[in-house]
């Protein structure tokens, strides 16, 4: 039996709501491909991505919407994707963990995404693909989506007015002067192998901007989400850095909760209880890099690693880059260094 590609209705609500807006029989759209006609309701299920595909361009060329993919993304944002992702991407101690996490999961909004990373000169490229589409037409749709939450990733670390230099499509497909527009300092590619923006390597070590909510770690009943726990573990393991971190099992006596409890929790926000003491260690790492004069064997040791050339590598992991270069990139009046930035 041949595998049904899933996409989140979601993801369908903004152009049945250009639909509707233009005084379309949105319904009746939706109903010719099988596709539920109450989406608000019922944005985080799934629906075939293939039939979305079809809506999408069979809508677009009766109603003469130029653009129809680009117009339904400026109506998502950041806050629409799926739960999971923006809790793992806003536990990311820098953009390229955030990227690589957004690779990892990718399947949790579209079945048949597949994101990845491709290193270059002075940057990289996040590309993305639906496996089991080579060839169809009118794709355009789908890869306006691909590329725009990708950005809106990057926003999270470089700001709000951040923008790609280039938005590349792996239809063949050219935006609208109106569109171009849109993104006067952008180029546009059509007919590459993949959908990709392109990220300048120096952001990649960019530290989370995002502000997390305490919540109690005693509330066992909340829910699946790790948040509260995470939330919470980062005060509190901080202190215990210099003078060895506990083990999990001593954290959830802490906690009040049992070991297997925690991991769960870790584990449904993308996270294991190692990965969590690394965000810990960078992140009181990479304050001191920017705050004080500090030797590196001294921050070293000061974040819990025993041994320098092992923090310089779960540094790097984390980074893109070295200690010494993400001091360099944090104080102003040095240029970054963009040599050997990336993990191989």
């Amino acid at each position: 039996m041949a595998n049904i590609h899933l996409t989140r209705c979601q993801f369908l609500i903004p152009f049945a709501d250009i639909l509707s807006e233009i005084g379309a029989s949105t319904g009746s759209f939706l109903a010719k491909f099988h596709l539920p006609t109450s989406l608000e309701e019922k944005a985080n299920h799934y629906v075939p991505i293939l039939r979305a595909i079809d809506f999408a361009e069979i809508a677009r060329r009766s109603q003469g919407i130029p653009d129809f993919g680009f117009l339904a993304s400026q109506r998502l944002h950041y806050c629409h994707l799926s739960e999971k992702t923006r809790t793992l991407i806003g536990h990311a101690p820098t953009l390229l963990v955030a990227l690589q996490q957004a690779c990892k999961w990718a399947s949790i909004e579209d079945s048949n995404l597949k994101n990845w990373i491709e290193r270059h000169d002075g940057h990289v490229k996040f590309c993305s693909s639906l496996t089991g589409t080579k060839g169809l037409l009118h794709l355009e749709h789908s890869q306006w989506l691909q590329n725009i939450f990708p950005i809106y990733i990057v926003r999270q670390f470089a700001g709000p007015d951040w923008a790609p230099a280039t938005i590349a499509f792996e239809a063949r497909y050219t935006p609208s002067p109106a569109c171009q527009s849109f993104w006067p300092n952008t180029r546009f590619l059509s007919g590459q192998d993949a959908s990709w923006i392109d990220v300048p390597i120096s952001l990649l070590s960019l530290p989370n901007r995002a502000k997390e909510q305490v919540l109690s770690l005693q509330d066992d009943q909340a829910g699946p989400s790790g948040h509260d726990i995470i939330a919470t573990l980062k005060l509190m393991l901080p202190s215990y850095l210099d003078q060895g971190l506990p083990a999990l099992a001593q954290v959830a006596e802490m906690a009040g909760a049992s070991a297997r409890s925690l991991q769960r929790k870790l584990a449904y926000a993308g996270m294991t209880y190692s990965d969590l003491l690394d965000t810990i260690r960078f992140e009181n790492a990479s304050k001191l890099l920017r705050d004080t004069d500090s030797k590196i064997i001294e921050i070293a040791f000061s974040s819990g690693y025993t041994d320098p050339a092992h923090f310089t590598r779960a540094f790097r992991r984390i980074t893109g880059v070295t200690p010494r270069q993400f001091r360099a990139q944090s104080r102003p009046g040095q240029a970054p260094a963009l040599g050997a930035m990336l993990p191989e």
